[in-house]
């Protein structure tokens, strides 16, 4: 089947699926900033058409460097939606930021993870071995640097044993093969490069964030509480068509890769790399456990940075009951 039939298919689809569905009561844009070599849930429902007469638009202004580049412009009010790793949501909501997690971004689990790589005559083996070691991640205070230093606490190292140093996520292999660090940290949401990596050989896994943390939301969409309240349909809207493009992911795997690789050669991307992708790795229905954040809220109690009982899951999630309220 072309992409274009396909298309049409789901455009009859979306149709029947919108007429039952609860449609904003305004037209509001939603502007955020991409991810290299990547494609969030409500981008996705974009190119599916999920959008579609609901009044909301979504608007790309340019590329993050990573979740806490996402969350500064988000706090700034340069952008309507953040999308970070979870313990650097956490982080900008101790700073001060009234940020709602809205819905998953990515998951963590057997088929979805974040890898760890060295070459494969590294002595390096594990975890242990990574202390005093280079290790190239995509950004700094994210879901990578609390996975290295949760990872480091696990065997009893100090959390700040490693050196992590930032290197873009398009020049992770590049790094890694010409010797500049001793280990690349491929990202849950670089799953494309990771691919693309591993299949010219030559390196070797060490350990994965599920070794560590297990199965967990690995990040989250991010909203102003105070634009969920101003707009608090188009807020409910866009939730459930993102979490509805979560489970069209899981459910149409290659149909998906096909229209992420449209989308990447859309922006000038590599579309070739799309077929590395391996889904968001969410729970069915693109819902949050309180776990997700409670996991995160009690490692930053631990290492002194929140007092115990200061911040709870359930005061960050949303809910479409609070957000019409």
């Amino acid at each position: 089947m072309t992409l274009h039939s396909t298309r049409l298919l789901l455009s009859a689809a979306i149709a029947i699926g919108l007429s039952g569905a609860a449609l904003a009561a305004d037209e509001v844009k939603f502007r955020y900033l991409a991810s290299q070599g990547g494609l969030s849930a409500h981008e996705l429902a974009a190119e599916l058409g999920y959008f579609d007469g609901t009044g909301i638009t979504i608007e790309n202004i340019g590329y993050a460097t990573g979740g806490p580049a996402s969350l500064i412009a988000l706090a700034s009010g340069d952008v309507e939606i953040g999308s970070a790793a979870t313990s650097a949501v956490l982080n900008s909501i101790i700073g001060g930021n009234d940020f709602v997690a809205a819905y998953p971004s990515n998951g963590i689990n057997n088929e979805v993870q974040s890898i760890f790589y060295v070459l494969e005559d590294s002595p390096i083996k594990g975890i242990k071995d990574i202390a005093g070691k280079s290790i190239a991640v995509n950004t700094l205070g994210a879901h990578l640097d609390y996975t290295i230093r949760e990872a480091l606490h696990s065997v009893g190292l100090p959390a700040d044993a490693a050196n992590q140093i930032v290197v873009p996520g398009p020049q992770l292999e590049q790094v890694l093969r010409s010797g500049q660090v001793d280990v690349s940290a491929f990202g849950y949401w670089q799953t494309t490069f990771e691919g693309a990596a591993k299949q010219k050989g030559g390196l070797r896994a060490i350990f994965d964030d599920t070794d560590v943390l297990g199965e967990i939301a690995g990040g989250f969409v991010v909203l102003r509480r105070d634009f969920i309240a101003e707009h608090p349909e188009a807020a409910k809207v866009f939730v459930e068509q993102s979490q509805r493009a979560l489970d069209y992911a899981r459910e149409h795997p290659e149909e998906t890769k096909a229209v992420f690789a449209k989308a990447l050669e859309e922006r000038g991307e590599n579309p070739e790399i799309a077929k590395y992708f391996r889904g968001y790795g969410v729970r069915a229905g693109g819902q949050a456990v309180e776990r997700d954040l409670q996991f995160w809220i009690d490692v930053l109690v631990r290492e002194g940075k929140l007092k115990q009982g200061q911040l709870a899951a359930k005061d960050i999630l949303y809910t479409a009951d609070a957000a019409s309220n």
